[in-house]
């Protein structure tokens, strides 16, 4: 195992966060629910609904077996909904194609719908506890600095960043899982992009980018995207209307919602492009809702 490995897997079990998705006996399908709803969403608006999700639907049979307007209405305000439409499609494409269970290679994996390179290698690792590179923006952040000594990385991960972690982990499969989560958690945690706390890293002895003595760029890296007033803030609008009816609703009942026809009519519109929502002459319904209650 190497140094940064052996002092990151140190750290991580007497600091690693107590996340439900984390502890032993979770299934495969709880950890790629897991993935799927982390994905650009934090930690603490995710444990509720995953916790709502997996007890509603413990396994992919049970999603499957249920409308799509259910997986809408339970991922509730979460964001990006189109998330919950590629989970519940994904469980029914794992009923129908490996009798109900969550595949363990990364090309199945990936094969799923909604399912991508990270997403796939994150849950062969944390749920099957295979070797491969796990790298998103935290653990891209942690390698670029301790390895490379650069402040920050880039904004998307390369082949490079990729084989830089893989260079990292043990050989033995289940203590590169282990080196894996704690690498990933030390970057949320610790080697965080403003604020590092590097006096309480455990690789601060050997980070390149201590070494080198130079400091963070001004600024922000990211500039934050707005909410208030843009299209996403009507969809979500639109959206809780229909997650509170059980069938359709009349267009007079989603014009109340926001007073600009305009970008009124746009959100609705693209709302049915997505397949989050269907029409139905002038009522609108939930993917999956029956057209009248």
């Amino acid at each position: 195992m190497s140094k940064l490995a052996r002092a990151a897997v140190e750290w991580y079990a007497r600091h690693a966060r107590d996340l439900p998705w984390r502890r032993p006996g979770v299934g495969a399908w709880p950890v790629l629910v897991s993935e799927v709803m982390l994905q650009q969403t934090p930690v603490a608006r995710v444990e509720p609904v995953w916790r709502e999700w997996v007890t509603r639907w413990p396994v992919p049979a049970a999603l499957a077996a249920d409308t799509a307007a259910e997986a809408i209405r339970l991922w509730g305000r979460l964001g990006y909904p189109r998330r919950a439409l590629r989970l519940h499609e994904c469980a029914r494409v794992l009923v129908e194609r490996h009798g109900g269970e969550v595949p363990r290679s990364v090309p199945e994996l990936e094969a799923l719908p909604g399912i991508g390179s990270y997403t796939a290698r994150a849950v062969a690792v944390f749920a099957y506890r295979q070797r491969h590179p796990v790298v998103d923006t935290n653990v891209r952040r942690l390698v670029a600095r301790a390895v490379a000594g650069e402040p920050d990385a880039g904004p998307t991960t390369t082949a490079a960043d990729l084989a830089a972690t893989l260079d990292l982990l043990p050989p033995a499969a289940a203590e590169a899982a282990t080196a894996s989560v704690a690498f990933m958690e030390l970057g949320a945690m610790v080697c965080t992009a403003r604020n590092p706390r590097c006096p309480a890293c455990p690789l601060a002895d050997g980070c390149a980018w201590r070494a080198s003595g130079r400091t963070l760029p001004p600024g922000p890296t990211r500039r934050p995207q707005r909410y208030a007033g843009t299209d996403r803030q009507v969809r979500g609008e639109l959206l809780a209307v229909l997650r509170e009816a059980t069938g359709s609703v009349p267009r007079s009942r989603l014009d109340q919602v926001w007073p600009d026809a305009a970008q009124r009519q746009r959100a609705l519109a693209s709302l049915v492009a997505d397949g989050l929502v269907t029409a139905h002459g002038d009522r609108y319904a939930l993917a999956g809702d029956p057209a009248s209650s």
